[in-house]
């Protein structure tokens, strides 16, 4: 039985790290490929539709237990990887049409995908393996932003354009990646706790196929209510309200590192034709920063209520370091350029050794922001963590959405300054929580 779980562990951290390989590759660059796109029927924005995901993404997460609790999280999982593998394959073709309906499917699976992979995860664990079964999965998820931008620097290192037999090439490997992925979840086994609802549904012989879908739909949708329910009184309860400033940060700062700055070191004029081989290598470098960040202070510094505050702490000053270096030597124009380079100069002649540490920053600063918002939010909310982590994702989400949209009509120091002053504030806020948290202990300790 332990080796049927420990499987499926790692088949699900293998499934995600193909499916993501694909997605969060096409996130880094699908801005700079719809500007290289000679196609004058097709008028979509990869800002735009990154923001349509994030936004159909954050409310689909209210529907998504009762769809998983009705057909399972393996059958969750491999229908959403579909749609994952749908958004990639429009690429090889571009239509307008296509590629925003696409974007408002995949924000539908990727809450479908996260709610099943929780529920499959802890489905697949026991008190005793649960921390092993999620540091497995996520060092295999955190991998993923490593290979497929390692494939855009190679083929795309040394091009001024990049033209539509590259793109199909790349996207057509990216939507291989995907299907691998998506199939994976087909070779899942079923777990003991499965086999026992399944031998118990099976006995009750007087009850049909469709009843007892019914049946699951209702008590799916019983559990929905109550746990909306408690989502609206934990919305009310200082500690979320406090919370709230820094969860919006991390979706600010998740709209940038994955979809904006790629894109503004793409269009830096001065890098010439490196450019855009530079993407492939930023998302490389910011995935080295995330699991460094999560392997650090995820699992080094779990459960200290001190070093949370120096974590957050240590994961503002990395961002507003990045963010002071980026200004200096990224022209702020950069994020808004459609048919040419950058014309602005930035303060600093651009180097790609700054933009690369910069990339660095922000994966690290990214992790330590939500490696400790899991573990106040774990300690906090111990007994409804399920709702909180809801909350966590929908604020997170709906800024990310926000960022998304603006990103295409705000030059780069009106995009930095938002992230800024919410950043300052969001950690001052977190250190008021974790001081009222330490307060209390001390109290009941007394």
């Amino acid at each position: 039985m332990a080796d049927t779980r420990t499987f499926n562990v790692v088949i699900l951290g293998v499934g995600f790290l193909f499916i993501f390989t694909a997605f969060t590759t096409c996130g880094n660059i699908e801005q700079t490929v719809v500007k290289s796109l000679h196609n004058e029927t097709f008028t979509g924005s990869g800002y735009h539709s990154l923001g349509i995901i994030y936004g159909v993404f954050s409310f689909s997460n209210l529907l998504a237990p009762t769809v998983v609790a009705v057909i399972g999280p393996k059958m969750t999982m491999f229908l959403s990887g579909l749609l994952y593998s749908g958004y990639i394959a429009v690429f090889i073709s571009p239509a307008t049409w296509a590629f925003y309906l696409t974007s408002v499917l995949i924000g539908i699976g990727a809450a479908l995908l996260w709610t099943a992979q929780g529920h499959f995860l802890v489905e697949n664990s026991e008190a005793s393996t649960i921390n092993r079964n999620t540091g497995v999965f996520w060092a295999l998820l955190q991998c993923s932003m490593l290979f497929g931008n390692l494939y855009i620097y190679f083929d795309w290192n040394g091009r001024a354009e990049i033209s539509d037999s590259s793109r199909k090439n790349i996207f057509l490997s990216l939507l291989v990646a995907s299907v691998l992925g998506t199939l994976s979840f087909l070779v899942l086994r079923k777990s003991h706790h499965e086999e026992d609802m399944l031998s118990e549904e099976e006995g009750q012989s007087l009850l049909s196929t469709r009843m007892m879908y019914k049946d699951r739909a209702n008590t799916a949708l019983q559990d929905a209510k109550s746990e909306f329910k408690t989502i609206q009184q934990l919305l009310k309860t200082k500690t979320i309200l406090l919370l709230s400033p820094c969860m919006a940060y991390s979706g600010l700062e998740l709209s940038f590192y994955s979809g904006v700055y790629g894109t503004c070191i793409g269009a830096t004029a001065h890098f010439g034709e490196a450019a855009k081989g530079l993407i492939g290598i930023s998302g490389i470098v910011v995935g080295i920063g995330e699991i460094v960040g999560g392997g650090l202070f995820g699992l080094l510094c779990k459960n200290n209520r001190f070093r949370r505050t120096s974590v957050v702490f240590l994961g503002m000053v990395v961002h507003f370091v990045a963010v002071y270096l980026i200004f200096l030597n990224i022209p702020d124009d950069a994020p808004v350029v459609f048919d040419t380079t950058t014309q602005s100069k930035p303060y600093l002649t651009p180097s790609a050794s700054i933009a690369l540490l910069c990339s660095f920053l922000l994966g690290l600063g990214d992790s330590c922001f939500n490696t400790q918002l899991y573990s106040i939010l774990g300690c906090v909310y111990a007994e409804q963590s399920t709702p909180a982590f809801a909350i966590f994702k929908f604020i997170q989400s709906i800024f990310a959405a926000v960022a998304f949209f603006y990103s295409g009509y705000l030059v780069l120091k009106w995009q930095l300054l938002p992230m800024v002053i919410l950043g300052f504030v969001g950690t001052l806020c977190f250190f008021v929580v974790e001081r009222t948290q330490n307060f209390s202990v001390d109290l009941q300790e007394y």
